[in-house]
């Protein structure tokens, strides 16, 4: 059953107005979804306007990040925002779980994809830059799409596997939304850490990626390179990707950790809880509003930080240049 980890009666203490108010997850979903969709129709105006394959495969990535970050506000904020303010019975209205699971599975999927995404887009701009030599072409926009399908897809085995029998999806504290089983049995412990440890390995990629190609792109603009006029598409990705980075590193951190140190610390424990303690499962909403922001964050790294925004803070970036425009390969014989 997806109800027992819960206990509903604790949904109506009135003590947990402040942290479980209805309106975090109105107002969260609300701005979530008009930034994403700004922020889209942004993407759009000018992958139109762009000749540079590797800044338009880049912002296909963009592109799948902000859809991703859209679709999962919009299917979990259908469910959550309506119990809120009807405080339908869960029992009741979804005695067979399948709403339940199907939360849980979107909270899973939509929670993982952006990561993997990041960890994705760090990846392809770390072999752009850093090895230039070692991709025949560009990737292509065909390309870049079907590795954002990939990464869906991926996404989508893994927040099935509850479904398939490896782990379970419960109700959780208010009582509004459903996620993994933060309890010590076995296959719910495999499930937890499985995502909890895919999506620090993400977070650990996009640093290690983006770190090194901050580093080249110092070396091009600010070693013996730095004679030639700056490549200004080069840094616009690199600031979006690092601003990328960190606020999935702010948001998601605390949680993947909270999650790896609950079922480890209750291994010792296993068979005899049942259900876990209020403290954490208050504990995990406040993460879970922590992730929300990553959602809401995303696609204002891609608004802000755009060339002509860059271009009103940093305003060297718009000045000619006599000198040859450099290349990245500069850093190669």
């Amino acid at each position: 059953t997806c109800f027992g980890v819960f206990n509903t009666s604790t949904g109506h203490d009135p003590t947990q107005s402040s942290i479980a108010s209805p309106w975090f997850s109105t107002a969260f979903g609300l701005i979530g979804l008009c930034s994403n969709l700004f922020a889209l129709c942004v993407l759009l105006s000018s992958s139109r306007k762009l000749s540079s394959q590797a800044r338009s495969s880049f912002l296909v990535f963009l592109c799948g990040l902000v859809v991703t970050d859209f679709m999962g506000l919009l299917v979990t904020a259908s469910v959550i925002i309506p119990y809120h303010f009807i405080k339908f019975a869960w029992a009741k209205v979804d005695p067979g779980c399948h709403l339940c699971n199907f939360l849980g599975f979107s909270m899973v999927f939509f929670g993982q994809c952006p990561l993997l995404l990041g960890a994705t887009m760090a990846g392809e701009r770390f072999l752009g830059i850093n090895h230039p030599f070692s991709r025949s072409t560009s990737v292509s926009k065909r390309r870049a799409w079907t590795i954002v399908g990939l990464v869906w897809g991926f996404s989508c085995l893994l927040g099935l596997l509850p479904v398939l029998g490896l782990g379970r999806y419960t109700l959780q504290y208010p009582g509004s939304w459903c996620f993994l089983t933060l309890l010590p049995d076995t296959g719910n412990v495999i499930f937890c850490l499985l995502f909890a440890l895919l999506g620090i390995c993400s977070v650990l990629l996009s640093f290690i990626f983006n770190t090194v190609s901050v580093v080249t792109l110092c070396r091009v603009y600010h070693g013996q390179e730095s004679v030639q006029r700056r490549r200004d598409s080069e840094v616009e990705m690199m600031v979006q990707l690092v601003g990328i980075m960190v606020i999935a590193t702010i948001c998601w951190m605390p949680l993947l950790i909270f999650i790896v140190q609950t079922v480890l610390q209750q291994l010792p424990a296993q068979g005899q809880t049942q259900v876990l303690p209020v403290e954490t499962q208050k504990l995990l909403l406040i993460y879970i509003r922590m992730v929300t922001w990553n959602q809401i964050l995303d696609p204002w790294v891609y608004i802000l930080f755009r060339r002509a925004v860059l271009q009103r803070i940093y305003p060297s970036l718009r000045r000619p240049s006599l000198r040859p425009r450099p290349s990245i390969v500069s850093l190669y014989p």
